[in-house]
């Protein structure tokens, strides 16, 4: 085991999160390399730090299974401790390779699960941590896990030119767009608009001029819908939206008349 494998053990230690197989290899590694002992205590001391005084609060409920999703559908990557090959001189033959399950390191070099990357590491302390403050994961993780869409809606809304116009939507409800002409982007958020059967989908539109520009497709939720375009918007267009096939306009042109337009200038 490396420095850099420790030091990764040992963050996972002052957190409690290491499985037990883990905490083993952390303490027989500890044993073997006294000197590592700073490391791990430099880790226990930050989150101790971290963690004084901040009262007890339960984390917010489904923050687990947002984890696990995400740890689910990270790339991995092997770990990277190979041994160096030293090549056989003229009076020493190379060492025999070693039989099935005859020591050890090598049941252990067997069955090594292939390891996340440090990032997620990185990722799933900080999580566990703000678990274990509270307060912090209260306030910390819902804006984490919050959509791209209603990313995009805050930083319209305080763009220094953000604007924004409102429509009636045929069957009842509102539509309001946001946008910046200074970061080209724009967001949509429907009060009211119908769900669509499997086989259709709504799509947004940059009209420019008289010529319309895919800005995606979305689904609508029940209430309150918020669908970013994607794209760069250009100074006056309008944003429209129209349904499509599943998938979107298959032309690349919109096959239906909108059922709302909203213009920007």
């Amino acid at each position: 085991m490396n420095e850099s494998e420790f030091a990764e053990l040992a963050a996972g230690h002052s957190l409690g999160a290491l499985s037990a197989r883990d905490e083993e290899r952390f303490r027989a590694a500890l044993a073997e390399r006294p000197e590592w002992t700073t490391i791990a205590d430099d880790d226990a001391d930050t989150a101790s730090l971290l963690a004084e005084g901040v009262p007890a609060v339960p984390p917010p409920p489904g923050i687990r299974d947002a984890l696990l999703a995400r740890i689910a559908v990270t790339t991995q990557e092997p770990e990277d401790a190979a041994e160096p090959v030293v090549p056989a001189g003229p009076e020493k033959a190379p060492p025999a390779p070693a039989a099935a399950g005859a020591g050890s390191g090598a049941r252990d070099d067997a069955r090594s699960p292939r390891r996340p990357r440090r990032l997620l590491f990185g990722l799933a302390a900080g999580l566990v941590l703000l678990i274990g403050l509270g307060v912090g994961a209260a306030v910390v993780i819902p804006q984490l896990l919050r959509p791209a869409a209603v990313v995009a809606l805050d930083r319209i809304e305080n763009a220094p030119d953000a604007a924004e116009k409102t429509v009636q939507l045929p069957e009842g409800g509102t539509a309001t767009a946001h946008w910046s002409a200074s970061m080209g982007a724009a967001v949509l958020v429907a009060d009211g608009l119908g769900r669509l059967d499997a086989a259709k989908t709504y799509e947004l539109w940059f009209v420019r001029g008289s010529t319309p520009v895919s800005a995606g497709v979305f689904e609508a939720a029940q209430g309150v819908t918020t669908a970013q375009l994607k794209g760069a918007m250009h100074a006056g267009d309008a944003i429209a939206v129209t349904i499509e096939p599943a998938g979107g306009s298959p032309t690349g042109k919109p096959t239906s008349e909108p059922i709302l337009v909203i213009p920007t200038s």
